[in-house]
C-alpha cells in the first residue's frame, strides 16, 4: 500500500475541519451503506456452501450498521448540516473503493473476498486510531464525535477468528485461487489509497 497523504495532515492538525474533515465524513456516508449491502450479498452467496464466509460477512455487515450510527456525531462536529449532506456530490476517487467491494460481491468467491478485505484491515484500523487521537488533541472533538474512528481502531478478535476460519475452509474446498486473490487484494488496496489521495487533493501513485 502506498503512503497515505491525508492521515499525517490530520495527525498534525493541519486538515481543515469544515472542508477536508467534512468531506471525509460525507464520503463515509456513502461508503458505509454501500459496503453493508455488498457484505450482505457476499453472505447470501456463501450460503450454504461456505458457512464460515457467511458468518464473517454477516458480522461485517452488522459492524457497518454500528459504524453508521456513530458517523453522524463526527459529521456534525465538522459542520455538516442535513442540507449540506443532501446536496453533497460524492467524489469518484473516493467511491471507487466501495464500487470495487461491490464488484467483489458479484465476482469473487466469498473466501477470496475475505482474503482481499482482511489484508486491508490493519492499515485501516491504524488510520482510524491516528485520526481519533488527532481529533481529540488538535480539534477538541468529544468522545462521541470520535466514536466512528474508535470503533474501527479497536481490534476485533472475533472478526479475526471468523476471517481465519473462512479462509481455511475456502482453501480446503478449493474455492480460493491464490493468484486471483492477490490481484483482488492489490486492486482493493489501490482503491483505498485513491480514497485518501482524492480527499487530500493529490494524485495517487500506482503500486508495482
Amino acid at each position: 500500500m502506498t503512503d497515505n497523504p491525508l492521515v499525517p495532515l490530520i495527525a498534525r492538525g493541519e486538515a481543515d475541519r469544515t472542508t477536508t474533515l467534512a468531506a471525509l465524513a460525507l464520503e463515509q456516508g456513502w461508503v458505509i451503506p454501500a459496503d453493508r449491502r455488498a457484505f450482505l450479498q457476499l453472505a447470501r452467496r456463501a450460503v450454504p456452501d461456505a458457512q464460515e464466509s457467511a458468518a464473517f460477512f454477516t458480522l461485517l455487515a452488522e459492524g457497518e450498521v454500528l459504524a453508521g450510527e456513530r458517523l453522524g456525531a463526527f459529521a456534525e462536529a465538522c459542520g455538516v448540516t442535513q442540507a449540506r449532506a443532501a446536496a453533497y456530490e460524492p467524489l469518484p476517487g473516493c467511491q471507487a473503493y466501495p464500487a470495487y467491494v461491490a464488484w467483489l460481491a458479484l465476482n469473487a468467491s466469498p473466501a477470496e473476498a475475505v482474503l482481499a478485505l482482511t489484508a486491508n484491515f490493519a492499515a485501516w484500523g491504524g488510520y482510524c486510531a491516528t485520526i481519533a487521537e488527532a481529533l481529540r488533541r488538535h480539534y477538541g472533538f468529544t468522545d462521541q464525535a470520535c466514536a466512528f474512528f474508535d470503533f474501527f481502531a479497536e481490534p476485533s478478535a472475533e472478526l479475526d477468528r471468523k476471517a481465519a476460519a473462512a479462509i481455511e475452509a475456502g482453501r480446503k474446498a478449493g474455492q480460493v485461487d491464490e493468484a486471483r486473490a492477490r490481484e483482488y487484494t492489490r486492486l482493493l488496496q489501490s482503491y483505498e489509497d485513491q480514497f485518501w489521495s482524492t480527499l487530500s487533493g493529490r494524485t495517487p501513485r500506482t503500486p508495482h
